[in-house]
């Protein structure tokens, strides 16, 4: 594998992942600031939201084009000032990343010219020190310090939100803090999270999507978490059965290929044509001749 390869993947990485934080954000915007920025939230009229074109600007410290997928115009309660709300998604450690949220907010001021709420938000799985703020001076004089929100997902308790009704905070659980002996315990009270929220199909899908993204339990450990589930009343039990599932719907899958199988065998015991068995099973041709052996 090339390096030029390595890098198409990583960016491709990189993209998917801001491309589910953009989702996720301006799906919940309201219910993100209340969560990890409520100072910021009690002073936001949240009737007046505008989510602004996807910005392109050009990095000057990776060298680069960057697009800014979260910048959201919104007003403050009781004043006719419009401000800007930028969200900034880093999901690996970045030496210059503090330079480089004084550069957007450089530009993104320079375009709108309205005050901007600058926020950055790291969700890579090392402990880092993040600095929230870059700095200009001289011995004789100081330029500037601008300063922005951050938030350092791996340094939060994921037990600490367990009691929240926000779906934000069922979402990242998968993204903070915990060990990998937590991961089914995790999963498990993500689910009944998941079930107290009772969010329509749609915004359930999204939750459940990206918390699958980053925590994606292996077989054993999703046979660890189907006991631990059916420890719970029966009601809950139930209710989260009804949720989508990674597990439960490879499973699912698997039953639908065996029953595509039995159709398969009995059409070649009447001696049918393997091209109208693959029409009517959707199974393959090396499959349907595979199971023909067997004959």
């Amino acid at each position: 594998m090339t390096l030029t390869t390595i890098a198409r993947e990583e960016s491709s990485s990189y993209t998917d992942h801001d491309q589910l934080f953009k989702q996720l954000i301006h799906s919940f915007f309201a219910e993100f600031l209340e969560l990890f920025f409520p100072e910021v939230h009690e002073e936001v009229d949240f009737r007046i939201t505008k989510p602004l074109s996807e910005e392109m600007f050009t990095d000057l410290i990776e060298g680069e084009r960057r697009r800014l997928d979260i910048v959201i115009e919104t007003k403050l309660k009781g004043q006719n000032t419009f401000i800007i709300v930028h969200v900034e998604p880093q999901s690996y450690g970045q030496t210059h990343f503090h330079e480089r949220m004084y550069h957007y907010f450089s530009l993104l001021y320079h375009k709108y010219r309205k005050p901007i709420v600058p926020i950055a938000v790291f969700t890579y799985d090392e402990n880092r020190q993040e600095q929230d703020h870059f700095t200009m001076s001289f011995p004789f004089f100081h330029v500037l310090t601008f300063q922005f929100l951050k938030l350092e997902l791996r340094k939060k308790n994921w037990r600490d939100y367990l009691d929240s009704e926000n779906p934000v905070a069922a979402a990242l659980l998968s993204k903070m803090g915990y060990t990998k002996a937590e991961r089914v315990q995790v999963k498990k009270e993500f689910l009944r999270m998941l079930v107290k929220l009772e969010l329509d199909p749609a915004k359930s899908a999204l939750i459940n999507g990206f918390f699958e993204k980053y925590l994606s339990l292996n077989q054993s450990e999703e046979e660890a978490l189907m006991e631990e589930i059916h420890q719970l009343s029966k009601d809950e039990e139930e209710q989260i059965l009804k949720l989508p599932n990674s597990w439960i719907e490879k499973g699912k899958r698997e039953g639908e290929k065996e029953g595509k199988k039995n159709v398969a065998l009995e059409m070649l015991k009447r001696g049918l044509d393997s091209e109208l068995i693959a029409e009517v099973t959707k199974l393959d041709q090396e499959e349907i001749e595979n199971l023909r052996k067997t004959l």
